[in-house]
């Protein structure tokens, strides 16, 4: 049929119309992807909690429950998301996957109103997100490659914070008119989004060799790396522990302070919210600023940056109560965590690049700096009620100082460190002035 159209145009004087092409580049539906995905990646997240205590009228401690097991049972989901990422090599339907089943998740909340159908909703939820953060890396590398990965890792990261302002300004306005139920209309709305962004992607983008980083022209797939060799990989485990180490001091910073503000501060609550926003706002630049100074400065030196604000942040919060001059912490806390998000899947990639298990050891080291996290909050806690509030925040900084030890002697990443370049540099041209001396 279409030689008949295209001999008929011909015929009769008409320029063939061309097949319909994407009018997007495949670095705008992951644009649009990440926008959509900001918020939804946890659920409800943060508004779990006040829609249960609001409108099921659940104890603290319930509520604490149900988070506590979704968070173990999704980190220990986590690694073996990553290898499944890994073999099916089809990350825009996972993602159209996660989406489904954080949008199902949420809107199986709405009727439950005892223990186990609200654990069972919250967990698929969580467990779409987990899947989610994993299966859009994988799409991102094969669609740009390794070399352009950390500049659209920082892209991709920037458009996420900015998905979750959108959506917790849209929330902010719409419970005044809609009441609490508004966060399941806006996630739904964004879970909507992000299927039809993944979906509307073409699926030629994609390159699953590209994404293992093997030999795009090789019609064979070459063997991956067995999980004994990425598990063991030293750099790795190291890298694991910083970041677990990290996310114990950063992890539950933000809530201790909110708990200090209760004592120092008016209207903590309001407060909080502020702290939140300013984070997020400040996440979207950095992030931006990381991508780019990933390959032009070192991905060790932007883990060291992280690091090393995480102390100064505790620091601030341990003397500081003003709560205007605490949004000083705040922006601490937006730089370190924007360069963490950035830098950590590509860290990870530089470590395990051609293995195909990239995505494995991602969701694995997720799981261990996870578990810090979770942590996070029970360490502050119990430093508090042994040193007070000033020794609490202290002692959350004392972990990211033995983090920034850590990532310091770790030699994370595959390329070379500036001494390295200029060593190499100077040998390449004593090599070149032998060879110039060197007779015809």
């Amino acid at each position: 049929m279409a030689s008949v159209a295209l001999g008929a145009a011909v015929r009769y004087g008409r320029r063939p119309r061309p097949a319909p092409k994407d009018s997007m580049a495949p670095t705008t539906h992951l644009a649009l992807i990440n926008v959509f995905i900001g918020d939804i990646q946890g659920g409800l997240g943060p508004f779990l909690g006040t829609w249960l205590a609001q409108m099921r009228q659940w104890s603290p401690s319930q509520v604490g429950l149900v988070t506590t097991l979704v968070g173990v049972g999704t980190l220990l989901l986590s690694g073996p998301f990553g290898a499944l990422v890994d073999r099916l090599g089809r990350p825009r339907l996972l993602i159209v996957v996660s989406c489904v089943a954080i949008l199902a998740g949420t809107l199986l909340l709405m009727p439950a109103h005892s223990f186990v159908p609200v654990l069972a909703a919250q967990f698929l939820a969580a467990a779409g997100g987990t899947l989610l953060l994993l299966a859009v890396t994988a799409l991102t590398l094969g669609v740009v490659g390794k070399e352009a990965f950390p500049r659209q890792q920082g892209r991709n990261q920037a458009f996420n914070h900015v998905g979750i302002l959108i959506a917790a300004g849209l929330i902010t306005l719409g419970t005044a008119h809609f009441g609490p139920e508004i966060a399941f209309w806006v996630l739904g709305a964004m879970a909507a989004a992000a299927i039809a962004a993944a979906w509307a992607m073409p699926a030629g983008s994609f390159n699953r060799r590209r994404a293992a980083g093997w030999t795009e022209e090789d019609e064979t797939e070459p063997a991956r790396s067995s999980y004994l060799d990425v598990f063991t990989n030293k750099r790795l485990l190291v890298l694991a522990v910083a970041l677990a180490l990290f996310q114990l001091g950063n992890g539950g910073m933000l809530t201790l302070l909110g708990q200090k503000l209760v004592h120092t501060a008016d209207n903590p609550t309001a407060w909080t919210a502020r702290y939140v926003m300013v984070a997020q706002l400040v996440m979207v630049p950095v992030a931006l600023a990381a991508g780019s100074l990933a390959d032009r400065r070192g991905r060790r030196q932007l883990l060291i940056a992280a690091c090393f604000v995480l102390p100064i942040r505790a620091a601030l919060s341990a003397f500081i109560d003003d709560p205007y001059w605490l949004i000083t912490a705040e922006i601490l806390d937006g730089v370190a965590s924007g360069i963490i998000g950035v830098a950590v899947p590509v860290v990870v990639a530089d470590l395990t690049w051609g293995s195909g298990r990239t995505q494995t050891a991602l969701g694995t080291v997720n799981a261990v700096q996870g578990a810090g996290g979770a942590l996070s909050a029970w360490y502050g806690g119990l430093a508090q009620g042994w040193f007070g509030w000033s020794g609490s925040f202290l002692a959350l900084g004392a972990a990211g100082l033995v983090a920034l030890a850590l990532v310091w002697w770790l030699a994370a990443t595959t390329e070379d460190s500036r001494s390295q370049r200029r060593r190499t540099r100077r040998e390449e041209r004593r090599y070149a002035a032998r060879s110039a001396e060197k007779p015809a």
